[in-house]
């Protein structure tokens, strides 16, 4: 039956043939297309190439010649030929019937002459014997070589400009079929004799998330161990995580460790401008797949292409994507359970899939690649600090502790950045302080000691830079201080940094002190300067965002206590709020109080310290730059010390970095 089914597909398909491989290859050729425009433009050049000369012996030309029936004639010395024009009165004596046609064409006579000597001869004879008012010009002529060549060019300029239109219309040279291959998936292979692999050993940190993807290598390595069992090999995993996580990477060291071939590109390879393209592309992607198998497809920014379907019904300009989304769906659900075929995809926005994308079938599995931890942070640094020259002086376990809230593509940066300081600094090896240089850069911007301030500006960015320092030393759970800097990086006419704890959860006391430290900045103006400026406006949207999310998000609201209204699948509500307009004013409110709250308490502890502000704020005007143990110096001994501040005394006061405070 199955070879019947061969036969059938073979004789229903006659434009296809089978390859060496036993693959069907396509028997239709672009030359044929080529033949079906060239031919009829050579058959209506040679059917239109009516004579425009009309040859006659060298005998009947002498006895017109003696007539005087010529009006110009032209001798072609190497061609021993002549052509001569008709005057118009003569044109009956020499077409006959044929006159008035010739004399519409502008027909000419040619005439094989012996030689141009002799024709000279009879000439001569003629005007001085019958004088005969032919003019006679003598040219050396053309050879025949020359008007093949004149035909040929059109025919070349055609099929010049043919090749390029078609290999433009490819995306460059080389592409094959040109606008015919528009429809073939855009997928990169990378082979399993590849030179350059991926393993897990170039994956540093995401422990987690690479025993899940371990087990995917199993699945390829040995599929029989699990389908003995009854067990069937996952269909697709989907990598969810923020971006610069190593994603991608992951996906990488998979197919290395696995020793598969590895189809990778990008959700928006699918799209094209062409209507049923990116449904045509999915098809191909996984015919390929499937000769190939096993093997690994990877779908990078899935989201592209993925996104769920009816949001927009009454607009037409998504149809096309819909339709490539509904033919991966169909796609992934369709080949074998055990095909060894799986699809790994990865984005960070995965609220915005389709939920028939996720389900079970297609994507079983969802990988989260969460931000790296301390110790993964260790290993990251480990990995990218290799290829650099560094000295004694670079830590790792301190440039992790540095660098909390960094992605992989983060850390990169970093180390890269701090190599390209200590070359423009003239070093022979990278440096403890280039890095801290490198990350002060990343998270701040780049110094500006040029920009033109007045001294009442300096003197209320110090101000207000103190207030961030003084309270977050005073405050129970604000971040431990770093540095304060009134010298303007970025945007930034002022920063503070400090050394977030990396917790899991935040308490609502936690929160309402980070809020105050925030705050103090604007709180120290008012209190200290009686006038306040535009330099808090950053302050202030950290602000009121976190007090809406105590409201709205986590229910710590006295007024308005555990309540919730964040839409955690991504619909958002649609066009209307979950809640009625009075519980929006309540919002309001609940908001405002929090904020003035919390601003109350800054002012009031800045009062009661005013002395050791003042005293801060006058170093940090006149050294633009304090670190903590400046702070420690003022007010003394931090009376809470956390985990962060331990680690940060350990490595005596010397700095560093996120939670970013600008002015």
């Amino acid at each position: 039956m199955e070879e019947k089914n061969k036969n059938t597909q073979n004789n229903n398909n006659g434009s296809y043939q089978k390859n060496s491989n036993g693959n069907r290859k396509s028997g239709f050729s672009l030359w044929w297309i080529y033949a079906l425009i060239f031919i009829p433009l050579i058959t209506l050049y040679i059917v239109n190439d009516s004579p425009s000369v009309k040859e006659i012996g060298w005998t009947e030309f002498q006895q017109l010649m003696r007539n005087d029936v010529f009006d110009e004639i032209v001798v072609l010395n190497k061609k021993n030929m002549l052509e001569a024009t008709v005057k118009k009165d003569k044109y009956r004596e020499v077409f006959k019937q044929d006159a008035d046609k010739a004399a519409e064409m502008g027909v000419q006579v040619s005439v094989k002459i012996p030689s141009a000597d002799k024709f000279s001869d009879f000439y001569d004879k003629e005007v001085s014997e019958n004088n005969i008012s032919a003019r006679v010009t003598y040219k050396d002529g053309d050879g025949l070589l020359w008007n093949i060549f004149v035909s040929a060019v059109p025919f070349a300029v055609i099929i010049l400009i043919w090749i390029l239109f078609m290999r433009r219309m490819s995306g460059g040279v080389g592409g094959g079929m040109g606008v015919f291959n528009v429809g073939k998936s855009k997928a990169q292979l990378f082979d399993k004799d590849g030179t350059n692999k991926v393993t897990f050993k170039d994956v540093a940190g995401l422990s987690e998330a690479k025993q899940e993807v371990e087990e995917i290598v199993s699945f390829l390595k040995n599929p029989g161990r699990y389908t003995e069992l009854g067990g069937k090999i996952p269909k697709g995993a989907l990598l969810v995580g923020p971006p610069g996580t190593g994603k991608t990477l992951l996906a990488k060291a998979v197919a290395g460790e696995a020793n598969v071939p590895f189809f990778s590109l990008s959700g928006s390879d699918f799209v094209e401008m062409f209507v049923g393209v990116g449904a045509s592309r999915v098809r191909d992607l996984f015919r390929q797949a499937k000769e190939k198998s096993p093997c690994i497809v990877f779908i990078d920014e899935i989201d592209a292409v993925g996104r769920a379907r009816g949001k927009n019904v009454n607009m037409n300009a998504n149809d096309e994507r819909e339709n490539t989304l509904n033919q991966l769906l169909t796609e992934m659900d369709g080949f074998g359970s055990n095909s060894g075929v799986i699809i790994l995809a990865a984005t960070n926005r995965a609220d915005v899939l389709d939920k028939a994308l996720l389900r079970a079938g297609r994507f079983d599995r969802q990988i989260h690649v969460e931000l790296p931890d301390l110790n993964e942070r260790k290993e990251i640094f480990a990995v990218h600090l290799r290829p650099i020259k560094r000295d004694t002086s670079v830590d790792t376990d301190f440039l992790a502790r540095q660098t909390p809230g960094f992605s992989g593509a983060d850390i990169a940066n970093v180390c890269n950045e701090a190599a390209l300081i200590a070359a423009r600094n003239g070093k022979q090896c990278v440096q403890k302080d280039d890095f801290m240089s490198a990350v002060d850069r990343i998270v701040g911007g780049l110094e500006k000691r040029s920009k033109i301030m007045t001294e009442r500006e300096r003197r209320s960015i110090a101000y207000h830079e103190a207030g961030h320092a003084s309270l977050s030393w005073l405050l129970e759970y604000a971040n431990p201080l770093v540095k304060v800097t009134i010298v303007p990086r970025g945007k930034a006419l002022g920063a503070a940094w400090y050394l977030p704890e990396e917790r899991q959860i935040t308490t609502r006391e936690q929160l309402l002190d980070e809020m105050c430290a925030t705050l103090g900045g604007r709180a120290a103006e008012e209190v200290f300067l009686g006038a306040i400026s535009t330099g808090a406006s950053n302050d202030l949207e950290r602000v009121t965002k976190q007090a809406y999310a105590m409201v709205v998000y986590f229910g710590m609201s006295k007024k308005m206590p555990n309540l919730n209204y964040y839409d955690s699948t991504g619909q958002d509500w649609g066009f209307t709020k979950p809640y009625s307009e009075e519980t929006a004013k309540m919002i309001d409110k609940e908001v405002q109080n929090i904020v003035n709250e919390q601003y109350e308490r800054a002012k009031r502890m800045l009062s009661e310290c005013a002395d050791k502000h003042g005293r801060l704020a006058e170093l940090l005007l006149k050294s633009e730059v304090i670190y903590s143990e400046d702070v420690e110096h003022i007010f003394g001994k931090r009376p809470w010390v956390s985990r962060s501040e331990e680690l940060l005394e350990k490595q005596n006061g010397e700095n560093r970095n996120q939670d970013y405070v600008s002015v």
